[in-house]
Order: C-alpha cells, then structure tokens, then sequence
C-alpha cells in the first residue's frame, strides 16, 4: 500500500502536456463519441472472449483482463494515464475496491468521468485531474494506462516510463497498452508493401486525428520501459479484437448518421468514418498491431 508520505523522485523535466492538441479530439462532443461507443463510453480496443459478444461485454472483458495483471488488493492507489471517460476506474473501484487517481487533458472527459466516479457507494478516493503525467508525483501502487501513449510525441517515451517508475513502489505493476507500428524498413520483410495509400492515411491521422501523436513499436516500449526499471513480465496481442471493435464503432456511426451531422458536422462525420474504417485495415493487415504490456518495477 502506499505510503503518503514517500516522495517519489524527480523525472526532471519541464515539459508541458499537450492540452490543446488532445482537446482537439475529446472535447469534440460528447454526444458525437456516444453515438458509436458502447454505454460504458469505452474508446479503445474491446476484447471479445466469445463470438457472441456485445461491445459493451468485450469491453468490460478487456477492462477485467487489464485489471487482473495488476494483481490489485484493497487500499491500493490505482493511477490510470489517460483516463477517458472513467470506464476502467469504475470497475477498479467496484471489483477490485481501491482508491483510484485519473489523469486526462480533455476538460469533457474530466467532468464526465468524475460525476461517473462521484455515483459510487465507496468511501475509497476517487480522483479525476486535468492533467498530464508530466504535472503528476504522486506515489500509487499501481498504474493502467490503455492506448495513451499514441498521443505523446516519440521523445517523452522515456520521460514517460522513468516517472511511472518513479511513482511505483518496488514491486509495484504497470499494465500498458498500445497501438504498435513497424518501421518503414520493415514492412517488406513483413509482407507490408509500401504504399502510396497508406503513407496518405498515416498523414491523415495525424494531421486531422490524433495530431502531436506518434505510435510506438514493441521495442520502444520494451527498450524504454527497461530503462526506467521496468521489467516487462507478459504481453498479450489483441488486434484481431481491434478489427472487430472498430468495425462495430464504424457500423454504429454509420447507423447514426443524422445525429452525428447533428451533433457536430457532415465533414466530422466522414473524417471519422474514414479514420475507424481505414485503422480497421491497417489492423487487419498488421500494419498496425495491438499489444498489453504487463511490466514490474525490480
């Protein structure tokens, strides 16, 4: 369990969360975002045990998956790096009875996410900070951060895995997970030809998506993570259940044409259909990989 009175040590850097660029996406419209994810407004890849799923069941499987490698135990401080709407932190409060810190740069997801956690029946804190993991010191015992590193330009990799070390206790268990990319160079010898089509949709999410960002590949985080102190103890793929998530997000949306238009825009509307239809490509032709990273501090 944590103690409070530990003070972590310095990461030492001065950087600034990239507010503006994140809130380009999230505080897009929160009506906008429900009209395709399931009730628990979960925005990351669903983990379908059985065929007969619906998203809201595999995204609960992939929250209780996520959960169980963090080995948590009543008390514990559970810090979750880009929280969204606070799908997992209320289940880590309801399941597994911990205190729980989340972080997000999205003011909607902020208020959504602490009025969430405020519902509760618990007397474990609940805390929701706008916030970057560069503005955080705080000791935890455990850390989740699921497919929030993609926002972080290459170069706070690092940065980003000595203060998640900085903050566990020995011991102490971090569960990642990401999309993955491969490097250019690689992709013949994968079977990936390299095209002019996809180099475009790689501008295009980062141009009109998720600008600022950059995905990592598995010896990125291996590499880094090991750096800080951290041991990578399991990892787990699930693109095939990528593919499935964002086809079902796009069908939703598409169902929901009207409400979207509404909602925000025509133009949203299409930017967004191409981005779940085109990443749903790139994972089913391992362009892109989804990987869970479960990794220990020694």
């Amino acid at each position: 369990m944590v103690e409070k009175t530990a003070k972590p040590p310095e990461v030492g850097t001065n950087m600034e969360p990239h507010f503006e660029e994140v809130q380009a996406h999230y505080d897009l419209s929160d009506d906008f975002f429900g009209l395709f994810q399931d009730p628990s407004r979960t925005y990351s890849a669903a983990y379908y045990v059985r065929d007969d799923m619906t998203l809201e069941e595999a995204q609960m499987a992939k929250i209780d998956l996520a959960l169980g490698k963090l080995h948590l135990e009543p008390g514990m401080t559970l810090l979750d790096i880009g929280c969204g709407w606070g799908s997992v932190l209320k289940r880590a409060v309801e399941k597994h009875d911990v205190n729980v810190v989340g972080l997000t740069l999205s003011r909607n997801q902020r208020k959504f996410a602490q009025e969430l956690l405020d519902g509760l029946d618990t007397n474990r804190t609940r805390r929701i900070l706008l916030r970057g993991w560069e503005q955080f010191d705080e000791p935890v015992d455990r850390i989740i951060s699921i497919e929030a590193i993609e926002a972080f330009p290459q170069e706070r990799y690092g940065p980003f895995f000595k203060m998640c070390s900085s903050v566990l206790p020995d011991g102490g268990r971090m569960l990642l997970q990401a999309i993955l990319g491969h490097p250019l160079k690689k992709w013949p010898e994968l079977g990936i030809p390299i095209t002019m089509t996809d180099l475009k949709f790689m501008r295009f999410i980062a141009k009109e998506i998720f600008p600022g960002g950059s995905v990592p590949g598995e010896e990125n985080i291996i590499e880094l993570s090991a750096e800080a102190g951290l041991t990578l103890e399991h990892k787990q793929y699930l693109t095939d259940d990528y593919v499935r998530t964002l086809d079902t997000w796009a069908q939703a949306l598409e169902a929901h044409h009207d409400a979207a238009v509404e909602a925000t825009s025509e133009e949203v509307y299409q930017r967004y259909m191409k981005y779940l239809v085109g990443c749903s490509d790139f994972f089913k032709r391992r362009v892109s990989e989804l990987g869970q990273f479960t990794l220990v501090k020694v």
